[in-house]
């Protein structure tokens, strides 16, 4: 199994282990590009894997915050109330950079840096950058993404 992220198309595709083509999905990369640098608010590119898969059993929409779920229900009435809020929801795929210097460790360290695969509210916009570094998803597919993947699936973000 391995998953590539392209910046420029702002689409994911998941390979079986045979190098099949299983899905292909329309994501948000971050609004401000690709970058590797701890507060740029920007996708890091380069070998990643799946480090950690968060949410199994919660409800569609559910929100989390700082990794763990709020108990609150994402709805356009809730995301109204609430216009600031970064939304991540129902599962979160966190990702570690796999090429030291690069994209791990020091400055550039992809999972101290909090960069998930996660959903969002099916208001946002896919196919467009938008987030603030993550990767976005619609739920529908972050739900069948999560199921489809194991830890430590290679993931490649090109630019």
């Amino acid at each position: 199994m391995q998953i590539r992220i392209s910046i420029p198309t702002q689409s994911m595709e998941v390979f079986d282990d045979d190098g099949e083509l299983l899905r292909r999905y329309a994501v948000s990369t971050a609004k401000n590009g690709a970058g590797e640098q701890r507060g740029s608010f920007q996708t890091p590119r380069g070998r990643h894997i799946v480090r950690a898969k968060i949410g199994a059993g919660q409800a569609p929409n559910t929100v989390f915050v700082r990794r763990r779920p709020t108990g609150e229900v994402w709805s356009p009435e809730f995301g109204a109330a609430n216009p600031d809020r970064d939304w991540i929801l129902t599962r979160i795929l966190w990702l570690s950079g796999q090429e030291p210097g690069f994209n791990r460790l020091g400055e550039v360290d992809t999972m101290r840096r909090y960069v998930y695969i996660h959903g969002s509210p099916d208001t946002v916009e896919m196919g467009t950058p938008g987030s603030i570094g993550c990767v976005r998803m619609r739920n529908a597919d972050i739900l069948e993404l999560f199921d489809l993947v194991p830890c430590y699936t290679p993931v490649d973000i090109v630019e």
